[in-house]
């Protein structure tokens, strides 16, 4: 396997660490008129130039007399998200906890860091390298902020996959897929008939000697999701509905704050975001996400914006900062068209 084939492993359910945004405005203006006019119209342009599967949707509740605001294009359109779906993880898990002593629960709460739960693409516990023991608050904190995937494993086994994909549904998301662990995920498109069991050592053999089989999307094991399943979600969880104790929203909301995505899209500046994006790279094929929410001015937006496309390089890092430009931009113009 070449270095680039290699590094599908540690992309896969990655975040957006690898994107090469030099270079990206970091405040982009608007001028009256666009304030006046931003529509889906307005901002479906601004994709145009993407060959490929683009689907987002932009939404704000209306607010201090204002109406609501909605732009979408494909919201019911399933593709790969990667990491996106680990704020599941981080909601369930958060929920388990949900108490007033939320944040002693976390940090008492010790998680085991070993073979059991290591995998590819995990900078902050680097394996094989640490074992020992790690409190689910600083693995929940690596799997945001990192993506780092032995804390995602860590904690997705903590959660318990089922208890995850339970509570996807019980919140009413149809369209939402996740893995049983990001090491199952790799071992499935290693095509390896023990994807579930895929042990360390055969996950550092599949990554240095094997074949990509099966695609990224798929039924079985993968990471899709849609823009109404993303914003349903954000609208609703940002705001607490699905916990009992305040404490549970605030840590929720400053874990996501961490999310790598915000300062890589990057969101506008003066607000405040909340995001876990998320990517992949395979020969052929290449997908990239960025949901969460923002807030300004007392106004709430929450946004899902994905791009998933075929290209035959094994990275395409040039399609990659084109979706990242448009992105920006969106969300750019419609802070600017709600803001007081």
């Amino acid at each position: 396997m070449s270095e680039t084939r290699r590094s599908f492993l540690t992309k896969a359910g990655a975040g957006l660490g690898s994107l090469p945004l030099a270079g990206l405005p970091l405040v982009l203006t608007t001028s009256v008129a666009a304030k006046e006019s931003v529509s889906t119209e307005t901002i479906l342009p601004l994709f145009k130039s993407l060959p490929g599967d683009v689907a987002f949707k932009i939404y704000s509740p209306a607010a201090g007399g204002k109406p609501e605001f909605l732009a979408e294009s494909n919201p019911a359109k399933q593709l790969f998200v990667g990491s996106a779906i680990k704020t599941f993880i981080l909601c369930e898990s958060l929920r388990q906890a949900d108490s007033p002593n939320v944040v002693q629960i976390l940090k008492a709460q010790q998680l085991t860091l070993d073979a059991s739960v290591w995998s590819v693409d995990s900078a902050t516990f680097n394996p094989p390298n640490l074992i020992g023991k790690v409190s689910q608050r600083t693995a929940l904190e690596a799997m945001i902020m990192h993506s780092d995937n032995t804390g995602t494993d860590m904690s997705i086994k903590h959660a318990g996959p089922d208890k995850v994909r339970e509570f996807i549904a019980s919140i009413g998301l149809k369209n939402t897929q996740i893995p049983d662990s990001t090491r199952s995920l790799f071992a499935y498109l290693l095509n390896a008939k023990n994807y579930k069991t895929f042990s360390w050592d055969e996950l550092s053999i599949g990554v240095a000697t094997g074949k990509l089989v099966n695609p990224a999307l798929n039924k079985v094991e993968s990471m899709v999701s849609t823009p109404d399943d993303f914003v349903s979600y954000y609208s609703r969880a940002l705001q607490g509905e699905f916990f009992k104790n305040k404490q549970t929203l605030a840590e929720f909301r400053r874990i996501l704050t961490l999310g790598d995505a915000i300062s890589l899209l990057p969101v506008p500046l003066g607000v405040t975001s909340f995001c876990k994006g998320g990517s992949i790279d395979l020969p052929g094929f290449h997908a990239i996400c960025a949901p969460g929410g923002m807030c300004f001015d007392d106004r709430w937006v929450y946004f899902f914006l994905a791009y998933n496309w075929h290209a035959e390089a094994e990275t395409d890092p040039a399609g990659a900062a084109d979706f990242v430009t448009a992105a920006s931009r969106a969300l750019q113009v419609v802070k600017d068209a709600l803001a007081a």
